[in-house]
């Protein structure tokens, strides 16, 4: 009904989420753990952690990942030590193999603008998703989903997804489209923080392991604090991936 998708865009912005503050019998470890949000091989940054789900609404209409992504990110408020490493806010601009784009933002800033949703742009007309309606380029409705009386679509997926798993019904795989969304919204963190071009398939090979060498209470996770208790945070510029 649109035509072809020659673009698109995606938004998660709103005010930010919990703190956890350190405890003064904590290891650094379980600090950590408990804080999570703010880490990244914990959380993988609000770019990983939240905003994937956009990015995976226009993967799954575009059929596929992005090949490509350049952005720009940074950290405007969350400026203590006990925000961990993450920024505050990311844009990125995808690009897929058939030369379409996905300008992506994500924020985590009090006071401003909130938006949570996705928008694709074709060659006949537009998807506004959180309306759930497509309209020409004249703003004319071609269709209109009728949201009352729908149920519940969180817990259709959990009814649908027990009711296989109760008859033994090999039934729903979502396996790979996890895998590609949060390889896509990785890229998109690499990119933010690095300031380069990079290219799917060269991240996909890099070899970059952020995993702790152990995992128990004692022993040290990756990134570890200062002297001053502030924590190293990626500059784009002269962080490298590849």
């Amino acid at each position: 009904m649109i035509g072809d998708i020659t673009s698109a865009q995606a938004w998660w912005n709103n005010d930010g989420v919990w703190v956890n503050m350190r405890k003064p019998e904590q290891t650094e470890m379980e600090y950590q753990m408990r804080n999570w949000y703010y880490f990244v091989w914990l959380c993988g940054d609000h770019i990983v952690e939240q905003h994937i789900h956009n990015m995976d609404v226009i993967n799954w209409f575009k059929g596929g990942h992005p090949v490509k992504a350049q952005g720009l990110g940074g950290r405007q408020v969350r400026k203590g030590k006990e925000y961990g490493e993450i920024f505050d806010h990311h844009y990125v601009e995808f690009q897929y193999a058939d030369g379409s784009v996905l300008n992506s933002q994500c924020r985590h800033i009090p006071g401003t603008m909130s938006k949570v949703d996705e928008l694709l742009i074709g060659t006949k007309g537009k998807i506004f998703c959180g309306a759930a309606n497509i309209k020409d380029h004249s703003g004319k409705v071609l269709f209109q989903f009728d949201k009352k009386g729908e149920n519940d679509p969180y817990q259709t997926e959990h009814d649908e997804l027990f009711a296989a798993i109760a008859k033994g019904e090999y039934k729903f795989n979502n396996t790979e489209y996890g895998a590609h969304s949060t390889m896509t919204a990785i890229m998109g963190r690499m990119a933010t923080y690095s300031g380069q071009m990079l290219e799917w398939d060269k991240l996909i090979n890099s070899g970059l392991n952020m995993m702790p060498k152990e995992f128990a209470w004692d022993a040290m996770p990756p990134t570890l604090p200062d002297a001053d208790g502030f924590y190293p945070i990626a500059v784009p510029g002269k962080t490298k991936y590849i």
